[in-house]
């Protein structure tokens, strides 16, 4: 598994954290305040699938209109630690992304409604993610170009 599979996977997390706080259009990021737990799996260009298991933690700032996320995912054969800031205005998503472990870093640019979150993913991988989300879950599709990796589907609960 290379380095830009791994960075996909954190991507697919960062786009849960975007899509829950959606909830209320006016000042989303604070619903996702707190710890979430999830798995889901991930699927390779080579038709080859894998579960993951994360944690996400969520705090938000400035009034609501921003979020600092923290996400910790492993599988059986890896482990990923990332960290992105988001901040949102008017339903427009901008921010930046970084992977430690693999020292990887990016930008999120995107919309966000009440239920959903459209983002597109640029830096050491690129991609699309689509996240719903309701007072208790999310769920984040993911999907990349040229990476190796087709695919991520995660679901996520309160902690």
């Amino acid at each position: 598994m290379g380095a830009l599979y791994k960075y996909s996977v954190v991507f697919a997390l960062m786009g849960c954290v975007g899509q829950a706080q959606f909830a209320r259009a006016d000042n989303p990021f604070p619903r996702l305040s707190g710890s979430w737990s999830g798995s889901g799996h991930v699927q390779f260009d080579q038709g080859k699938s894998e579960q993951i298991t994360c944690k996400a933690y969520y705090t938000a700032q400035a009034e609501g209109t921003g979020l600092a996320m923290a996400f910790r995912c492993a599988s059986s054969s890896y482990k990923i630690e990332m960290r992105a800031g988001l901040s949102q205005q008017d339903g427009r998503v901008v921010g930046h992304w970084e992977e430690r472990t693999f020292n990887a870093a990016g930008s999120v640019t995107g919309r966000a409604t009440p239920t959903n979150l459209d983002l597109a993913i640029s830096g050491a991988v690129s991609g699309s993610m689509f996240v719903t989300s309701n007072e208790t879950g999310q769920r984040v599709e993911l999907k990349t170009v040229g990476s190796g990796l087709a695919g991520v589907t995660i679901n996520l609960v309160r902690s």
